[in-house]
């Protein structure tokens, strides 16, 4: 399979299990809801732009870059303190999606980090043999 492709899938897959853990931790009552989550909500749609509209340019390649790396640390980011399932994970039901969502963000959106950095790479390479 194409490496854009590979990238592209991963990126959207990184997308689904983002909004897949928001909508997690707001119907939890970890983080209201409402208008406070349109920054993030925008940022979506900034790295889903980019995924699909820019896909293969220097910008997308960025832009996937820029939103793997969030979505590559969010598990580190819940790690803190009292781990994955302490605290108020804890006492409520559903643990396993919760957890499951978070383990597998990191581990597809750190796959997009690479592909994306190798991507970059390529373009950078592309302009320099085109150079010559």
């Amino acid at each position: 399979m194409k490496q854009s492709v590979t990238l592209t899938i991963t990126s959207l897959l990184s997308i689904l299990l983002a909004t897949f853990h928001l909508s997690d931790d707001i119907a939890r009552g970890f983080e209201p809801g409402g208008f406070r989550h349109i920054s993030g909500i925008l940022m979506l749609v900034v790295w889903l732009y980019g995924t699909l509209v820019l896909a293969g340019r220097r910008s997308g390649y960025i832009i996937i870059l820029l939103g793997s790396l969030l979505g590559s640390v969010m598990p580190l980011a819940h790690m803190r303190g009292a781990g994955l399932v302490g605290g108020r994970v804890a006492n409520s039901g559903g643990k396993f999606f919760w957890v499951w969502t978070l383990i597998a963000l990191g581990v597809v959106a750190f796959f997009s980090v690479i592909l994306s950095v190798r991507g970059l790479w390529s373009t950078r390479r592309g302009k320099a043999k085109g150079a010559e």
